[in-house]
């Protein structure tokens, strides 16, 4: 299982979380720990979800998620 910080951009209110967290919630291997309007933090299951999978389930909700790099998350 990894970790992973997204930056989500699109995302301005509390219908968005709802909307992002439901399309990462369906997703096999991915576990959402947090939502909030801008960002995600999931655990997930390369082996079963690659990043790719990620991505597509927040851009097919509407919106366009980017990683947060290590460094970014710490600063």
């Amino acid at each position: 299982m990894e970790n992973l910080t997204l930056k989500i951009d699109g995302m301005s209110c509390g219908h968005c979380v709802a909307r992002v967290e439901k399309a990462l919630k369906q997703l096999d291997g991915v576990n959402v720990n947090r939502v909030e309007v801008g960002a995600a933090d999931v655990t997930y299951d390369p082996a079963k979800t690659p990043f790719a999978k990620i991505r597509e389930a927040i851009d097919d909700a509407g919106y366009t998620a980017h990683p947060v790099e290590r460094a970014e998350r710490i600063a």
